[in-house]
């Protein structure tokens, strides 16, 4: 890897210390070089906090004129919640910024850029730019398409049961692996669960601990005929996170009013066959600041989130059990793909291990890993 990249793949380290604090922002990290030697780093701690570049101004060590700034994001050139970065970088005498990426935000892109350049700025972008759009993912998806990002996790046994014919699911994945989703938990805004899920093992679906200053996710019950339990354990965790239901005209008046007591928002969206409408619900969610889903929801759930065409990723644990039955719950249920042509592929498949569980990801094809693609950088 040569200079600027390792600059640029520190700068992608100090973005990840955002991971579950600056929702829907994206995660940013900054660098500034001066003599060959880095002389100040930032990154963007939380939601309404100062922005990497500012963080890493502020941090410096000497007078950074005449110095080189890293960034994983192109700086910002508009007032929002914290002053742009464009014009506190011009002013300080930072004479060069290296960019892996341009803010994916059709209204924004370039235009820091631009600003940088016409102060005289030397600007390069598209260093380590892949990893960069990896990173943030999540909110190339929110900004450009105004949807949550959706990761379809699941844990399966060898055979590919998701609980046994009992309905008992504890424990199909290590504890180790159980500890990385808490982790996941942490990072997205939201999590999602069908009522059946909720009924049969009554999660609290809270990130515990919340690593590294993280904090819970908002919990998401798709119920669609409204009886979610007012004593079930997502109501009752002790926990600062929203609750929302979303569930259809079926619902009763008195129990929605008892839910509302107990601080659940309810949000009523229907398809024409009465179930929850999936594709209004991500509508609905993204007006909520939610930019991300951790789809935790049982096999129906998961089917029709796959039918309604919002899950992005793919986290599946296999754990090295077997436990047959024709009856038995599998990860995706529904009513299926009748011919091989018409299955559901990944891509940019990865393979890891958690102890003696193996998990797979993979991004759904044609979905927002190639939306990624898209997303282009100026020359420069």
């Amino acid at each position: 890897m040569d200079t600027q990249g390792k600059y640029m793949k520190r700068a992608l380290e100090l973005a990840k210390r955002g991971w579950g604090r600056t929702n829907p922002n994206p995660l940013v990290g900054a660098v500034i070089v001066k003599n060959g030697q880095i002389i100040a780093e930032g990154y963007h701690e939380a939601l309404g906090s100062a922005h990497a570049e500012a963080a890493a101004l502020s941090n410096a060590k000497q007078d950074v004129r005449g110095g080189t700034m890293y960034v994983n994001l192109e700086p910002c050139s508009h007032l929002g919640r914290t002053p742009p970065c464009a014009a506190a970088i011009i002013e300080a005498g930072i004479k060069e910024v290296v960019i892996a990426m341009t803010d994916p935000n059709p209204v924004v892109s370039g235009r820091g850029i631009q600003m940088l350049k016409d102060s005289g700025i030397g600007v390069k972008t598209g260093v380590l730019e892949e990893e960069a759009k990896r990173l943030n993912e999540i909110f190339i998806k929110y900004i450009t398409e105004k949807k949550p990002f959706v990761i379809m996790k699941t844990a399966m046994t060898i055979d590919g049961k998701i609980a046994s014919v009992s309905g008992d699911s504890r424990w199909i994945s290590g504890e180790s692996s159980r500890q990385y989703v808490h982790v996941m938990r942490s990072r997205v805004s939201a999590v999602m669960a069908g009522i059946n899920t909720v009924l049969a093992d009554n999660p609290l679906l809270t990130a515990r601990p919340a690593v590294g200053g993280g904090r819970d996710p908002v919990r998401i019950v798709v119920d669609r005929k409204g009886i979610l339990p007012e004593g079930c354990n997502v109501i009752n965790a002790d926990s600062q996170a929203g609750v929302i239901l979303a569930t259809t005209s079926a619902i009763q008046s008195k129990k929605e009013e008892l839910l509302a007591q107990r601080g659940v928002r309810v949000i009523k969206v229907q398809d024409r066959d009465g179930y929850v409408h999936m594709g209004k619900l991500m509508e609905e969610l993204y007006r909520l600041d939610i930019d991300s889903i951790l789809l935790e929801g049982g096999g129906g759930l998961n089917a029709s989130a796959l039918d309604y065409g919002m899950v992005d990723k793919v986290m599946l644990f296999i754990a090295p059990k077997i436990i047959g039955g024709r009856n038995a719950v599998t990860p995706v249920e529904g009513t299926g793909i009748h011919f091989m042509k018409d299955a559901i592929g990944l891509k940019n498949i990865n393979v890891s291990r958690f102890d003696q569980d193996i998990l797979v990801e993979g991004y759904i094809a044609n979905g927002t890993d190639d939306r990624l693609n898209k997303v282009t950088v100026p020359e420069g």
